[in-house]
């Protein structure tokens, strides 16, 4: 096992494209790091330069406290799990699992011992005989991490391992891969644009974007105390809203005046955001997350809640997401396509619990859980804080 570090690591391409600018990461020993960002984020770049793939035009990257800049692949004792599988079909699971093992010459013998235990660890005895194509798409993913685990590598390195799979094998996979990983306590670097599997499965997620580490936390860091308007609409599903207000002086506080909605500022909100006090008369953005928002009763002209019409209503059983246009054309147009933060037209997504008596065209207003509101500076899009 070995730690990973990233110091001031680029990746630039002959025709003067970078992919990764400037990155300094440390991937801690016996971590399970997720990188994750929109495809084109550079995320697949960074870890094919852990495993060698990918030449490094500038800074440093070491591995166990050493330079591996210009180490090979085979020299750097990672193992990478691929979105492909990358199985030998003429092969058996156990002859897969032990293939490099035999390629590095190790005896028969303690061949057979290690697959076999890997094969104990990941379930796979009663299938050490067949071939992968008689096997489902998760056993054969568990087939790929086996052949990895035997190696018993410094590091594992997974690029996107269950892109493959339908909904119930993900959430499967993500479990089984996550228990190795404690068990095991190789140091893991996962990579996906998932940021489900990010939030679920990661020590430490590290959102990426054009080739730049926007945030790096625990999961629910990175949901609580988004640092720019980026991560904020990233991270979270469903995503976060976002609307644009003005901060008004008020005869005792400051308020954040979307239309004709008016939230206080109070003494306990300006305690954790003090630098929203200097934002009095400017605009700022708010992200509001779906489960911030609460039903108010039915839409009468009230400054303390957002009135709005229901467009359309998704129950997913235990809650409801409901689309609401809102009388105000206060919703930020976030245009960025790879955020995937757009919102269409003046419409925002409230959760709500199932089984509340929702219909399309019906008015609603909503409240607003003042302490969960985000505030973001709308030129340069970071968090406004300290």
């Amino acid at each position: 096992m070995a730690s990973i570090v990233f110091e001031g690591a680029e990746k630039r391409y002959p025709d003067g494209s970078t992919a990764i600018h400037h990155l300094d990461l440390e991937i801690l020993d016996g971590e399970f790091l997720v990188l994750v960002g929109p495809s084109g984020c550079g995320k697949s770049t960074a870890l094919r330069m852990i495993a060698g793939l990918e030449d490094i035009t500038g800074g440093y990257l070491r591995i166990g406290g050493d330079i591996a800049n210009d180490l090979a692949p085979r020299d750097r004792d990672v193992a990478m799990v691929f979105q492909s599988y990358a199985l030998y079909p003429h092969m058996s699971v156990a002859e897969n699992i032990g293939f490099g093992l035999s390629a590095r010459g190790v005896t028969k013998k303690e061949i057979a011992e290690k697959v076999q235990k890997t094969a104990a660890l990941l379930e796979l005895e009663t299938y050490l005989k067949r071939k992968p194509g008689q096997l489902s798409g998760g056993q054969r993913q568990r087939v790929a991490m086996g052949r990895a685990l035997v190696r018993e590598p410094n590091a594992f390195l997974m690029d996107e391992p269950l892109s493959n799979l339908d909904a119930r094998l993900r959430g499967q996979m993500r479990a089984e891969i996550a228990r190795l990983q404690k068990m095991t306590g190789i140091t893991t670097v996962y990579v996906t644009h998932d940021q489900i599997e990010a939030m679920t499965m990661g020590d430490r997620v590290a959102v990426m974007r054009g080739g730049v580490l926007q945030q790096l936390g625990a999961p629910r860091t990175l949901y609580d105390a988004p640092d720019n308007l980026f991560v904020a609409g990233f991270i979270g599903t469903p995503s976060m809203n976002f609307l644009k207000a003005d901060i008004v002086a008020g005869s005792e506080r400051l308020f954040a005046e979307v239309g004709t909605f008016r939230l206080p500022l109070d003494a306990d909100l300006l305690e954790t955001r003090p630098g929203l006090a200097g934002y009095a008369g400017k605009s700022v953005t708010l992200g509001i997350r779906p489960e911030a928002l609460a039903p108010a009763g039915t839409a009468q002209p009230d400054e303390a809640s957002i009135q709005g019409q229901i467009a359309f209503v998704e129950d997913f059983g235990a809650t409801q997401l409901v689309h609401l246009d809102i009388e105000s054309a206060a919703v930020e147009d976030v245009t960025d396509e790879d955020a995937e933060l757009a919102l269409s037209g003046h419409r925002l997504r409230v959760s709500l619990p199932g089984g509340l008596p929702l219909a399309s065209g019906e008015a609603v207003a909503v409240s607003v859980n003042a302490a969960q509101v985000h505030f973001f500076d709308p030129a340069s899009e970071q968090a406004i804080r300290a």
